[in-house]
């Protein structure tokens, strides 16, 4: 039996047509199937279990949309900012008397004379953005990429096109074999196909003048696409989803964006198409198959589950995280085993407006010196651990004029986002360390509350004009501040105490792996307490409220919580007595720094 009639990679829609025809010699029938999937998810799901075949379908990104050629498999990867709704095609038709379909295209092809035979499908419209705070350590290298991508591609060509070390001439034979519209690349300027520039997106989030249709958390040379969704039920994708999708890229390479040109915005839109995004400003990704992200995804050649096998592994890299951690804030280890515990939290579940399972921190005796020494070094060490991260200055002027929560415009039926639509797993920092006396404005006092709810119950107001809705998410936030924050009322309240000021450790980059592996693991974690210490607990928390009268329900919530840290971050996933002694002591410590 020979290969394949087509390319998947190269050539994807001639895999979507060569499964459409042999689909209608099966019996499929385009005038009842509503365009519901004839195969064609099953010919590229294979992508996402295969880490090699993966490896070769290029990263849309603001680099490669200047070489990456239109109708080829690509995948992007990013957040659902905005749902625009459905749209209808022409999905199939009759050409004299065979059936043909337009599915996975922008262009609907069909005869004139006559179209009782065309059949009108439906598809979604999803907005997507990079991952606002996305940190540049979990990006490919887009060169790397676009080599694997050219070398691969002409290897499936019955005449391979040498790669020279000229771009164009590279680009241009690609194209002219493949038979494709034309390459984006040939419109740029000299030098711009390999601008180190952007090879990866790192976000900005130092405040600069942003248009009001980017994410706030998204830099300007950030990529956005619309995805074109088929086969998938509603209720699979919901807003601020993280999301691989695999596709066909469709855009307009005559009028592609110059992402290094300062006039040329990827929001700028017309009105010359659907949802006014011209297709050379936002590219349209036609997806075929996706899969929701999680951290594992974005660690480069690690496997979670084979990397840290022992509790002995969990302990040792434990060891040595927290003995970084303990550098980082001047040998203060109190306060690292509580930030330890805080990186390692999330949302596992909700009780009525209760969200169990965040931990976030208040580390006070904080002043503008300070934080320019340890605020700065564990800022840059957190977006070298994490895979998002945001840092927002908690300031009168800021909250009196930020955009904190996302707004629906119904002038161009978009919802405009504010800095709080952020990706379930962001960390934020919030600097309190230069707030002056002053007034907060209806802004400032709105956007006050928006972080107090964000804070309190994991969940963020979006603002639709007419009605307001709460979003649930997932956020650590951290808090400095120079006294406890009346703002932020964190879960756990630390004065600061360092000792002194240490060097900064170079870390390797495989030691910064092996970490992300590590926190990543840690929270993938399930957790429970065994009955026999479901006793002990009940005991202990009964004489902890003896002790204390003030200690509420929240207080003991948090205490457990700190308890499911504990044990996942030695590899446990359930509570042993040691552990829980170990949190019941550093309450202990905690406290008595609070006197």
């Amino acid at each position: 039996m020979g290969g394949p009639a087509y390319d998947c990679l190269s050539n994807p829609l001639g895999a979507v047509r060569f499964s459409f025809g042999n689909s209608l010699s099966s019996g499929y029938d385009p005038t009842s199937s509503l365009g519901k999937d004839w195969g064609v998810a099953d010919l590229f799901r294979h992508y996402f279990s295969d880490e090699s075949a993966i490896s070769q379908v290029p990263i849309l990104d603001s680099s490669s949309i200047k070489w990456v050629q239109p109708n080829t498999l690509v995948r992007f990867r990013g957040m659902i900012q905005d749902m625009l709704g459905n749209e209808f095609y022409a999905g199939a038709y009759k050409d004299d008397s065979t059936w043909r379909t337009n599915k996975y295209s922008d262009v609907s092809q069909f005869p004139d004379a006559s179209t009782s035979d065309m059949q009108v499908w439906e598809r979604r419209l999803l907005y997507c953005v990079p991952v606002p705070g996305q940190n540049q350590w979990t990006e490919c290298s887009s060169v790397e990429l676009r080599n694997r991508f050219l070398d691969l591609t002409g290897q499936n060509r019955e005449k391979r096109a040498r790669v020279d070390e000229e771009m164009t001439d590279s680009m241009d034979s690609n194209t002219s074999e493949a038979g494709l519209n034309g390459s984006p690349f040939k419109k740029m300027k000299a030098g711009e196909g390999t601008s180190s520039a952007s090879e990866c997106q790192v976000p900005r989030t130092d405040g600069a003048p942003q248009s009001s249709l980017i994410p706030p958390a998204t830099s300007t040379e950030s990529l956005p696409c619309l995805v074109k969704i088929y086969d998938s039920p509603e209720s699979d994708l919901k807003l601020n989803d993280v999301v691989e999708f695999l596709g066909v890229l469709t855009f307009d390479p005559n009028t592609v964006m110059d992402m290094d040109s300062p006039d040329d915005n990827p929001d700028d839109f017309s009105v010359a198409e659907s949802v006014q995004m011209p297709s050379g400003k936002v590219p349209r990704l036609h997806c075929l198959v996706h899969r929701k992200l999680e951290t594992q995804h974005f660690l480069h050649g690690s496997s979670l589950l084979t990397e840290l096998k022992s509790p002995e592994m969990f302990k040792e890299m434990r060891g040595s995280l927290m003995k970084y951690l303990t550098g980082l804030l001047g040998n203060d280890h109190i306060a690292a085993e509580l930030l330890l515990l805080h990186l390692l939290s999330k949302v596992h579940g909700r009780v009525d407006s209760v969200a169990v399972g965040k931990l976030s921190l208040n580390l006070t005796h904080l002043n503008k010196e300070s934080m320019s020494i340890f605020g700065t070094q564990l800022r840059d060490a957190l977006k070298s651990l994490l895979p998002f991260t945001q840092s927002i200055p908690l300031t009168i002027e800021y909250l009196n004029t930020a955009s904190l929560g996302p707004k629906k415009d119904y002038g161009t039926n978009r919802l405009v986002p504010g800095v709080l639509q952020i990706a379930d797993g962001t960390h934020l920092i919030l600097d309190e360390t230069e707030l002056q006396p002053g007034t907060l404005n209806s802004v400032g006092v709105e956007n006050a509350n928006l972080l107090k709810n964000l804070l309190e119950c994991q969940k963020v107001e979006y603002d639709f004009q007419y009605y307001k809705m709460e979003m649930a998410t997932d956020a650590q936030m951290l808090i400095f501040s120079e006294g406890k924050s009346n703002i932020m009322p964190a879960d756990m309240v630390l004065p600061f105490q360092p000792s002194q000021v240490n060097p900064l450790q170079v870390i390797t980059p495989e030691t910064a792996q092996a970490w992300r592996c590590y926190l990543a693991t840690c929270k993938s974690l399930s957790h429970s307490i065994g009955q026999e210490l479901q006793q002990v607990l009940e005991n202990d928390l009964v004489a902890a409220r003896q002790t204390d009268r003030s200690l509420g329900s929240q207080d003991l919530s948090r205490l457990l919580t700190m308890a499911r840290m504990m044990s996942v971050s030695y590899g446990e996933t359930t509570l042993s007595l040691e552990h829980w002694q170990m949190v019941l002591e550093i309450e202990r410590l905690r406290k008595e720094r609070l006197k």
